[in-house]
């Protein structure tokens, strides 16, 4: 740190506040926001943050410093949240979403019309939304059509053009979509009424619409007037499909907002649903790409005021995963622990999950080399490994009550099997069924070989089975002197625990995720690939027994044929002639009369 950045940071105040790094050439790189603006900014000279080499990066072209004075941390956001819009600093978090979302409008206009647009403007007309899906809108607008009878001309119907029999009806009117006001048909008092209706429906108060429609239904019904009140049946029976789509939890419940944050395949994701009278009105994902290390609760503060900022959220109780660092004026931030609201909160993060599944699922198939990078590195979080996994073997035992025990040893580099590099043994030192010597045996036969041949060792070894397995494996790899350059854990089948050598404690990895998944794969495939050997090997040694039982054929020549072919199948795909120069004309027509018959 030269001493010209060390003198700024000594005279900044212990306020409130936003400060923004420059680099050399002027350039703003970062503008970041602070409760208490030395104690933030001097964190980053820190020898902590040389944990991190982005943020090493940033730190290291830092050559000038200014800053902004607030009155309170929520301004602090709300700038930050202003200034990283206007200079888009290179090192700010990206919000990785620049669409523009539908709204649905009610125009401020004599028989105002009920229509989809993108343009936001203060006009007197009433706006909901904005929609982050478009089938929403059209589900919406299409139940409107179809409950009520609204113009869509663009017509306009003032008292005087409509007394002044200006216009004609057109084809909506003979089709029964409108009721024509533009000739005085319908009076604007009746279509008005349909309009507060329309509103009421989109702001979610759907059971209150139902419970009057029925109040009429049975007026007509009492009238003897059956007709109206079927075509009332009818618009309840629409509201009640539509509802039964969306209502979730218990109704009671009226404008509530919920956000969630969590970090998944190394993507950071911010979720927002509104819930209101038990459905979900609204609901929007975001994307988070820091350049720079940040804190989720950092984020989630920035994320917040951005979300609310886009869709017009305004509530002042706000239900959260995580607790934001940065509070916001007069809104109460809320992590519920049990009941309907912690039921919101985990539908909110459900959805959250799909999301980053989906946007990791697209990432692979546009970038798998990114996709494997992402693994690895979630990897070496999770288990917490020095050097990331690029190379990973895993160990698996065979045998039936100790008949023909074998061992095979995989081998997956960049999360991918390498086929070519994997391994069969047949145990050799080991008598009865006894798997912990066995897994010793073969780890030390591995890798004493791979010592002997100088290649190289892989970053982490993988033991299917629990912790006496894993214990028998770290036996060897003690012995060869190799336990401060291999990894090593094991991975019980029962409840999938992950054992780590010392630690009586197993870890316990979600079942979600992608280190878990690898591992899995990695061990199915050692059983798959030892299995197979096991049972080829059973299968050959029974048929080679069976080679004794031919008159004239003895254990010399079993063994040459053997030695020479390598399997029964090589025996019998083995021409006349090769047989006759290795074992004589007499044996060879022994050994092809005893495979016609088997």
């Amino acid at each position: 740190m030269n001493e010209s950045i060390q003198n700024k940071i000594s005279n900044l105040p212990e306020s409130p506040g936003v400060y923004q790094f420059f680099d050399a050439n002027g350039v703003l790189i970062y503008i970041g926001k602070a409760k208490n603006l030395k104690k933030r900014v001097s964190s980053y000279f820190h020898q902590s943050v040389y944990d991190s080499a982005k943020l090493r990066v940033l730190v290291s072209k830092i050559f000038d410093i200014k800053f902004i004075v607030v009155d309170s941390e929520s301004d602090a956001l709300l700038l930050e949240n202003i200034l990283i819009k206007k200079h888009k600093p290179r090192y700010n978090v990206l919000l990785k979403d620049d669409k523009t979302y539908p709204w649905i409008i009610i125009k401020n206009e004599p028989f105002p019309r009920v229509y989809k647009t993108r343009r936001y403007i203060d006009d007197g007309s009433a706006y909901f939304g904005p929609y982050t899906s478009g089938r929403l809108v059209f589900e919406l607008l299409e139940l409107i059509r179809k409950l009520y009878p609204i113009r869509t001309c663009t017509l306009k119907l003032t008292s005087t053009n409509i007394l002044g029999k200006k216009f004609k009806p057109c084809l909506e009117y003979h089709i029964g979509n409108c009721l024509a006001p533009c000739i005085g048909a319908q009076s604007e008092v009746a279509y008005n009424q349909n309009i507060e209706s329309i509103k009421r429906i989109l702001q979610g108060n759907l059971s209150e619409i139902k419970k009057h429609l029925k109040g009429e239904m049975i007026k007509y019904a009492n009238r003897f007037k059956y007709e109206e009140a079927q075509l009332i049946k009818e618009k309840i029976d629409i509201l009640t499909n539509f509802q039964s789509k969306t209502t979730i939890v218990n109704p009671k419940y009226k404008d509530i907002e919920v956000f969630t944050i969590i970090s998944k395949h190394n993507i950071v994701g911010v979720n927002f649903i509104r819930i209101n009278k038990g459905q979900v009105v609204q609901s929007y994902n975001l994307q988070l790409k820091s350049v720079i290390y940040e804190a989720l609760p950092e984020l989630f503060s920035s994320a917040i005021t951005e979300i609310r900022q886009r869709l017009k959220a305004s509530s002042t109780n706000i239900l959260v995963n995580i607790m934001p660092e940065f509070s916001i004026n007069g809104v109460s931030f809320f992590v519920p622990q049990r009941g309907d609201k912690k039921k919101f909160v985990d539908l909110s993060l459900r959805n959250l999950d799909i999301f980053l599944d989906d946007l990791y699922q697209n990432e692979s198939i546009k970038n798998p080399i990114q996709a494997e990078e992402s693994i690895i590195l979630k990897m070496k979080d999770d288990l917490n490994l020095s050097e990331l996994p690029v190379h990973i073997e895993c160990f698996d035992n065979s045998n039936i009550q100790g008949s023909y025990p074998v061992a095979s040893c995989v081998v997956f580099k960049n999360t991918k099997p390498s086929k070519k590099d994997y391994r069969h043994y047949n145990i050799k030192t080991v008598t009865g069924p006894d798997d912990f010597a066995s897994m010793k045996e073969v780890v030390f036969r591995r890798y004493s070989r791979m010592l002997a041949e100088g290649e190289a060792l892989p970053q982490l070894v993988v033991i299917d089975g629990g912790k006496g397995q894993l214990n028998a494996a770290m036996e060897s790899i003690i012995e060869l002197g190799i336990q401060d350059r291999i990894a090593l854990i094991g991975i019980a089948k029962r409840l999938e625990e992950i054992f780590v050598p010392g630690d009586p404690i197993p870890l316990y990895l979600d079942k979600r995720s992608e280190t878990l998944r690898t591992i899995q794969h990695i061990r199915n495939e050692a059983h798959r690939f030892g299995i197979n050997f096991h049972r080829a090997k059973r299968s050959n040694t029974a048929l080679e027994s069976s080679l004794e039982h031919i008159d004239g054929i003895g254990p010399k020549t079993i063994q040459l044929l053997f030695s020479h072919y390598r399997s029964l199948d090589g025996i019998r795909n083995a021409s006349q002639s090769e047989l006759i120069k290795l074992i004589g004309v007499k044996r060879t027509m022994l050994i092809e009369s005893f495979f016609k018959k088997d």
